[in-house]
């Protein structure tokens, strides 16, 4: 146990007499790392920020919206003809495994107030709207079933909306804005939910009763007649029963003859959020792989300086040799030469790719996640890397002769 301690040590004053060309020669893998762990933590923490703007769509969620139709022989595109009802939306209600259900008409409109407009989206929905898109009210209240019942000319606002209309400190409850020049009195303010994965801004919106909207805002020429459904399922599980039931449902009340297309799009967000994160996921390996040439390189680099560190202390090497030293302890001296390059790097690229995360995090406010595991796994790659690429050298310096080793000069 004394030699092998000697051993070390003497490894380790190897390297401090040569400071400078060791820390030259962990930079590679210093830089390695550090990219490693950088690139893991922006790849996660894009993939979470897709995930979160996903999500805010609502938990559990099932979109109904309505498909193509042709119409003497000439095709709509999705969402182009009003193919789904109310009575659609109810049936879906009654006969499917759903928890809640909601339905919307939506259009561009001018919302005017005071000396302020803007152009915003007005969304007609059903007082269940904010359970199934899973929305809270951040002041005031949502509409009941009596002002759907009365279609009373009452509206929630979005934060964008508020941003753009109302002054700041103002307090926007029970003002009254016009949507189309028909009044309304706002009775709520939604919190905010932030973009879509597509980059929607959920917030610029103006939300009123379905049968206000239908009837005195947006118009229709086709009464009863919706631009999405939102059906929401007791648990993720749940899902995939109840958009088959859907699919059945809606393809016996519309009638659709067998083999021609459906004139209907169910769409799971949960598919929408795994197609994101295979993305996500393909895309952090990609920048994993380019970030992982470092290392290999700083590997490279360790193996040159120890070559050329057998070359210059071949002398040394004959003396101990000639004096008792093992040809084990010559090849554990420079492994562990090499080795405590590469976790010395390693553990430098550590802290620098830690640093550049909330670096970049900061400056470019991109979202990221420190990643544990692959600052760890870096780590010992990089050690893992020090044994492979030293071991050569030091099996090299091991396998000198004595005698020639003495005569070197």
């Amino acid at each position: 146990m004394n030699i092998l301690w000697m051993t070390v040590v003497t490894a380790l004053r190897a390297l401090r007499r040569n400071l400078l060309r060791s820390t030259l020669t962990m930079l590679g893998v210093i830089i390695g790392v550090a990219a490693v762990v950088t690139m893991v933590s922006v790849g996660r923490g894009a993939d979470v920020a897709v995930q979160q703007q996903i999500q805010s769509l609502g938990n559990n969620l099932l979109m109904i919206i309505p498909g193509a139709t042709t119409a003497n022989g000439v095709r709509s595109g999705w969402g182009a003809a009003s193919t789904l009802t109310v009575a659609d939306a109810s049936a879906i209600t009654r006969d499917c495994a759903v928890a809640e259900l909601t339905w919307m008409k939506r259009q561009l409109v001018q919302v005017v107030y005071g000396n302020q407009n803007w152009s915003t989206s007005a969304q007609g929905v059903t007082p269940a709207y904010p359970q199934v898109r899973t929305w809270p009210v951040a002041a005031g209240r949502f509409f009941d079933e009596k002002d759907e019942a009365g279609a009373s000319p009452v509206a929630l606002l979005g934060q964008t909306v508020v941003d753009h209309l109302v002054e700041p400190g103002e307090d926007p409850i029970g003002a009254t804005i016009r949507v189309k020049n028909v009044p309304f009195e706002v009775i709520g303010i939604l919190a905010r939910k932030g973009q879509t994965g597509w980059g929607q801004d959920q917030d610029d919106v103006v939300v009123m009763p379905f049968s206000t909207a239908e009837r005195r805002v947006l118009g229709t020429q086709i009464l009863g007649t919706v631009d999405m459904i939102f059906a929401s399922t007791a648990t993720a599980d749940a899902i995939p029963e109840a958009e088959g039931q859907i699919r059945a449902l809606l393809h016996e009340r519309h009638r659709i003859p067998a083999g021609q297309d459906d004139d209907f799009t169910v769409r799971d967000l949960n598919e929408i959020a795994d197609a994101s994160k295979s993305a996500s996921e393909v895309m952090t390996n990609l920048l994993l792989s380019v970030a992982s040439v470092s290392l290999l390189v700083g590997g490279i680099g360790i193996m040159n300086i120890m070559l050329v560190s057998v070359t210059e202390r071949t002398r040394e090497i004959g003396v101990r040799l000639a004096v008792g030293a093992r040809t084990r302890h010559i090849l554990f001296q420079f492994l562990v030469e090499a080795t405590a390059l590469s976790l010395v790097g390693g553990a430098a690229g550590v802290v620098l790719g830690i640093g550049a995360t909330r670096l970049i995090a900061r400056l470019a406010e991109w979202p990221t996640l420190l990643s544990v595991p692959a600052a760890v796994g870096a780590f010992l790659v990089a050690g893992a890397i020090g044994i492979f690429f030293g071991f050569y050298p030091a099996r090299r310096a091991a396998r000198l002769d004595p005698i020639a080793a003495l005569r070197y000069e």
